[in-house]
């Protein structure tokens, strides 16, 4: 399957940069990338390969003809509630087609729309499905995975931005009743939502665009709508247009379709734990972290009532939810009689996943490649067809007058990332007087030709006073390594531009140390560059991604 060309476009791609260069790639990742071979034992195929996207699309509609799902239905009915757009209902429609597949992404309901990662997965999903469809010929459906039933409150509920002094800030969500316990899937709104939705007005610089972004945000994010349903319409509003299909998790309408999955993880208690604890291993023999390491008995379900969501623990043959003790029959017959009580972990949901859609690939981010590497035997195990892996786009967006900074220093992106000035005096040096330099330079390997003389005349004097002489020196070449600070000190000063300019592209690019997709929310770059930044990262970037792309909508 081809790739989009590595190269530096006459678009918005301004850098292409190897995944080696960035320290916070995981070397999985990499391996995945650009040595498909040295781990393909933990996948089900190289996404590189023709042949095996074939194979997988093959086998994957055979499952699909031995176990139809009407997910068709049951996605037209979540559309029909969120008034998905017309683009969305007719991609989801091809569902109903046995030959039909899937590519699938995920993420939790994250706050405006969460990182701006959580747009590049659905980016990447929609690019690699146009990519099937137009390389093997079969309708190829899009599809993103809301994770409603996740009850992680903090990770969901703060959107993080840079305020119109480029100042890392945040705008969180109260807590809601039951938020922390309960899944986000059931966590409506209240009326205070309205107020976070000021609070990002005040932080985000107004442009052109802000007007519609905040009445977007304000006809999903109302009182009254879940936190899942929210960010599933938001998600169609930014995407649905190209095809996105949106799918709630939490919808007890699927659960009966995978209660299969759910009962053959009561009947062999630990199993699905134990073989990812195994795989943990054979990755740790090729080099790579386990992402997890179950113990042997943990059961991959959580349990969910009105109140809460909690985990199924297996001991001594019986089972327990909190304080409650059950038998294996009686909590198995539950399964049976009510699987809508029940929903998987995060080793057992990707099993879920591709239980229910006909999944040909997966659109993962680096712990969720990590993840799936460990899941393999899992699939055989319980009977589901595993999909291909393929990492989701990874990218930079910087403005004019950052690409400006760094071109004119010279400056790789990879080095504003330490939240130090180690960078921003190295440039300070560059701009000294190369004599001033040349000076410490002289200064120092002067004093050390001098040492070495005058230590042969004093050990003829006095041998115990060689000691003094590397000591005096060592304090002299310190106070001139002080001396050179200060003057790079009174440098920085000096230039109060430069400093603002680095401190600015930064910002912009590694808030508070972290990579901008990682933290800044959606919701900042489309008060940035509007609706037509969608258009722009999908001509942009490729289906295929190997490398870390800087962009300048």
């Amino acid at each position: 399957m081809p790739s989009h060309p590595d190269t530096v476009a006459s678009g918005i791609v301004r850098d292409v940069i190897e995944f080696g260069r960035l320290p916070w790639i995981r070397p999985l990742v990499q391996a995945h990338a650009n040595n498909f071979a040295s781990v393909a034992s933990l996948f089900a195929g190289n996404p590189a390969d023709p042949v095996a996207w074939r194979t997988t699309i093959a086998r994957v509609q055979a499952a699909a003809l031995r176990r139809p799902v009407p997910m068709a239905a049951l996605i037209a009915a979540q559309q029909s509630r969120r008034g998905a757009p017309a683009e969305a209902t007719r991609a989801a429609a091809l569902l109903e087609n046995p030959q039909t597949v899937a590519i699938l992404t995920g993420q939790q309901a994250g706050l405006f729309g969460g990182p701006f990662y959580t747009l590049l997965k659905a980016i990447t999903t929609v690019l690699l499905a146009r990519q099937v469809t137009a390389d093997h010929g079969v309708p190829t459906v899009p599809v993103f995975w809301v994770d409603a039933e996740d009850h992680d409150w903090d990770e969901v509920r703060t959107a993080h931005v840079l305020d119109r002094d480029f100042a890392l800030a945040s705008v969180a969500l109260d807590p809601l009743p039951g938020a922390g316990s309960r899944p986000v899937g059931g966590l409506c709104l209240d009326e205070l939502v309205g107020q976070s939705i000021t609070a990002l007005e005040q932080l985000l610089s107004p442009t052109e665009f802000t007007p519609g972004l905040l009445a977007g945000l304000r006809r999903r994010y109302q009182p009254g709508e879940t936190m899942s349903g929210a960010f599933a319409g938001w998600m169609e509003d930014l995407l649905g247009r190209h095809g996105l299909v949106v799918f709630e998790s939490s919808d007890p309408a699927a659960k009966p379709f995978v209660a299969g999955l759910f009962d053959a993880e009561l009947s062999d208690p630990g199993r699905t734990s134990r073989l990812a604890r195994r795989a943990g291993h054979v990755m740790a023999e090729l080099g790579h972290t386990p992402q997890i390491e179950p113990a042997d008995e943990s059961v991959c379900l959580f349990y969910v009532n009105a109140d809460s969501r909690r985990p199924v623990r297996y001991r001594d043959g019986q089972y327990s939810i909190g304080d409650e003790v059950r038998t294996v029959d009686d909590l198995r017959r539950e399964v049976a009689e009510h699987p809508d009580r029940f929903s998987p972990n995060v080793l057992l949901r990707p099993l879920v996943q591709d239980q229910l859609f006909p999944t040909v690939a997966y659109v993962a981010g680096p712990s969720e490649l990590a993840y799936h590497a460990q899941l393999g035997t899992s699939y055989r195990a319980l009977g589901v067809e595993p999909p291909l892996l393929c990492s989701r786009a990874s990218a930079t967006l910087l403005d004019s007058a950052a690409l400006r900074f760094l071109g004119r220093q010279e400056l790789p992106l990879e080095a504003l990332e330490p939240q130090d000035e180690s960078a921003l005096n190295q440039i300070l040096e560059r701009q000294l007087p190369p004599s001033l330099d040349e000076f410490f330079q002289q200064m120092t390997g002067l004093m050390s030709e001098q040492a070495i003389g005058l230590k042969q005349t004093v050990s003829s004097i006095d041998p115990t006073l060689v000691g003094a002489i590397d000591t005096t020196v060592d304090k002299v070449r310190d106070t001139l390594k002080s001396l050179q600070g200060k003057i790079i000190q009174a440098s920085k000063k000096k230039d109060d531009t430069l400093r603002r300019q680095f401190v600015r592209t930064r910002a912009l690019a590694f808030p508070g140390g972290h990579p901008q997709e990682r933290l800044l929310n959606v919701a900042f770059f489309m008060n940035r560059y509007g609706p037509a930044l969608i258009d722009h990262l999908l001509d942009a970037l490729p289906a295929l991604p190997q490398k870390h792309y800087v962009l300048a909508p």
